[in-house]
Order: C-alpha cells, then structure tokens, then sequence
C-alpha cells in the first residue's frame, strides 16, 4: 500500500514545517503549500489523499481553495481539514469541511485525525 498523502497549504513556515515533519514521522508522506495561489494548481496535480488547509494564505484564500476543491470532480474523495485561529471562519465553511481544527491545536490531533481520515 502507497504511503498516504497529505498536503499542507499553512503559510506559517515553522508551524507547516512542525507539522509536515510530524506526519512523516508518523508514515505520511507529506508537500507543503504556502501560497494560495500556488495551492489550487498542486492539489488538482496530485490529487492528496487529505489537505490540512489554512483559511488565511496570501493571494487565495483557504475558503476560495476550498470551494475549488469541491467543485472539482477529481477531487471529490479528498478530505479537507481546516486548520485556523478563526472560530467564526472555521465555523462558517463547517458544511464543507471534513473537519475543522480550531488553532492552536495539538500534534496529537492532527496525527490522530489525518490518519483516520486517510482511511476512510
């Protein structure tokens, strides 16, 4: 079985650097995304298993993201978690989301919660 694959598209670079280091440690392969802009263009080349998506990304927003992923048909299998210090904007996209992470969260939770949804 391939190693599943998760996307990062955070644009904090230590936070996303913890995090994708995390994950493959933990047997995920990982790319991070720093840009919203640069995110749409890789999430549709490499069709991520699940995307730890930001809301707030310099040229395009994570909600703007989410809403390309969703009306994208190769994406339709791909879980989309939302990971924000934005409870009112994290709430408000809740409907198309798989999840949503109210920052700041644990390493706990995003292994425990990436992992199971990879196997959904």
């Amino acid at each position: 079985m391939n190693r599943p694959f998760i996307m990062i598209v955070e644009d904090d670079v230590e936070l996303s650097d913890i995090i994708s280091t995390v994950l493959q440690e933990n047997g995920l392969f990982t790319e991070t995304v720093r840009d919203g802009g640069v995110a749409i263009d890789r999430i549709t080349a490499t069709n991520p298993d699940v995307i730890l998506l930001d809301m707030h990304l310099p040229n395009v927003s994570g909600s703007d993201i989410l809403t390309s992923i969703r009306s994208t048909p190769q994406l339709s299998q791909t879980r989309v978690v939302i990971t924000t210090a934005d409870a009112l904007l994290g709430r408000a996209n809740e409907g198309k989301a798989d999840l949503v992470l109210i920052k700041p969260i644990t390493f706990d939770q995003i292994i425990g919660l990436t992992t199971r949804l990879v196997k959904l």
